[in-house]
């Protein structure tokens, strides 16, 4: 008992006997100093990089904290080199506990890896952390709410449904279907002692009821990812240094906004590219070029051997000069893009929801996406954009009318912001949020 209560009174201490990392001094002073506010919410998330789960749990983050609350973002990895810019401020303090933990084992055992990350952040906050909160906003991973249920009084769990994990894995073989089976188990067993579970789109509620036959009676209420508009209605540093990234005498860029999975179809961009400059005469084709540029992180064995194959793909159809690759560009630098391109090539089939449309819309850029997923719901086919089969020639297709007919490019841009505007606004966001917090603290 008294070892335990020395940990909690001397975070130097604990700070030894356990990796803690936070992005200030500050920060950790700021643990104590706002107890007395409205109500003290901890986001768990299990790598807090570059992404759409990551741009929503900061954006999470921000809308309660202008709301008045506490605020406090806990994770297994934090890098400030390769992170989102709000999370560098001092005000919003990040934590990051575990990361000396392994995320996989010779390649394998991620999702049992990252299970054990998010367990040990729980256990953490618990017991050893001395923070005192309201409300957990958990997303990803489920498997640390049964731990969260060990604080000796009991706080209230709000679970964010990005998606099942379960269904963004492969079971080719037979060992892997038996390693996944008590993973699923538990995922659908600890999603459901949540006392709140939202999801990020109608599509998403849709999938929860099929996927967790447990759950189907369970209400999931729709909460979708909104846009923090000011990181776009700023004056973008990278303008001039966007003319530097692209080939003399481009007129025309159509931009593909994806992390470098597998599962996000970037090669889908590039044979529409090849397709749309094989319908061109020579005069046509001159000006256009192709934008890819997404999330990348050295650790993720799958986003190097991916850009690799991408590459190798743009040199198979004859399109090295057409092409430009960018990894993780800066916030700044994807404003610039979006605002200076002809169109977005969203490629992604059945994707959740899909930030980058809706960052795309309020640029005023006309959005290209697979008809499927969360693009459905953000998406106005003929009006915003187009939704397509997931062909190179429906892609390509659409892109030719945009550059045949540029008033509607700029009819679709700005139906778009205002769609944006109307219906994903940061503020309906952070007002529909911060009413479930204001129930579940109560």
């Amino acid at each position: 008992k008294h070892f335990f209560v020395c940990i909690r009174g001397d975070v130097n201490f604990c700070s030894i006997l356990f990796p803690l990392k936070m992005n200030s001094f500050q920060s950790r002073l700021s643990f104590y100093a706002h107890r007395n506010q409205m109500a003290r919410v901890v986001f768990l998330h299990p790598d807090l990089g570059i992404g759409g789960a990551e741009r929503l749990v900061v954006d999470a983050a921000v809308a309660l904290k202008a709301q008045g609350c506490s605020v406090q973002i806990w994770t297994a990895h934090y890098d400030p080199t390769h992170c989102f810019s709000e999370t560098l401020d001092p005000d919003l303090p990040v934590v990051c506990v575990g990361d000396w933990l392994p995320t996989a084992v010779f390649g394998y055992l991620r999702a049992f890896c990252a299970y054990l990350r998010m367990i040990y952040v729980a256990l953490y906050l618990i017991f050893l952390s001395g923070v005192e909160y309201d409300v957990i906003f958990c997303d990803q991973v489920s498997a640390c709410i049964p731990v969260l249920r060990l604080s000796r009084q009991r706080k209230k769990v709000l679970f964010y449904c990005h998606f099942p994990d379960q269904l963004l894995t492969q079971r080719k073989s037979a060992l892997k279907k038996l390693y996944r089976a008590p993973i699923d188990w538990l995922e659908e067993r600890t999603t459901g002692m949540a006392d709140m579970i939202l999801v990020n789109s109608q599509f998403t509620a849709g999938i929860f009821r099929e996927t967790f036959h447990s759950l189907r009676t369970v209400q999931t209420d729709v909460l979708y990812p909104s846009l923090n508009t000011c990181t776009f209605d700023q004056p973008s540093t990278e303008a001039q240094a966007l003319k530097g990234l692209l080939p003399e005498g481009t007129s025309c860029v159509f931009l593909s906004l994806n992390r470098y999975e597998r599962k996000k179809n970037l090669g889908l961009a590039l044979e529409a590219l090849a397709a749309l400059r094989s319908g061109l005469s020579p005069g046509q084709r001159a000006g256009i070029h192709l934008v890819v540029a997404g999330g990348y992180d050295d650790r993720v064995t799958e986003n190097v051997e991916h850009y690799t194959e991408l590459k190798e793909l743009a040199a198979q159809l004859h399109l090295e000069d057409y092409v430009t690759f960018l990894r993780s560009p800066s916030d700044s630098l994807k404003v610039a893009l979006l605002q200076g391109s002809t169109a977005v090539l969203y490629t992604p089939s059945r994707e959740h929801f899909g930030i980058v449309p809706v960052e795309a819309m309020y640029c005023c850029c006309p959005v290209i996406a697979v008809n499927s997923g969360g693009p459905l719901e953000s998406v106005v086919d003929g009006e915003t954009g187009f939704l397509c089969e997931p062909t190179a020639e429906a892609f390509s297709e659409a892109m030719g009318r945009l550059i045949r007919e540029p008033h509607r490019r700029r009819d679709m841009g700005q139906a778009g912001r205002k769609r944006v505007q109307d219906r994903f606004s940061l503020q309906a966001f952070s007002d529909q949020l911060y009413g479930y917090i204001v129930r579940l603290s109560q």
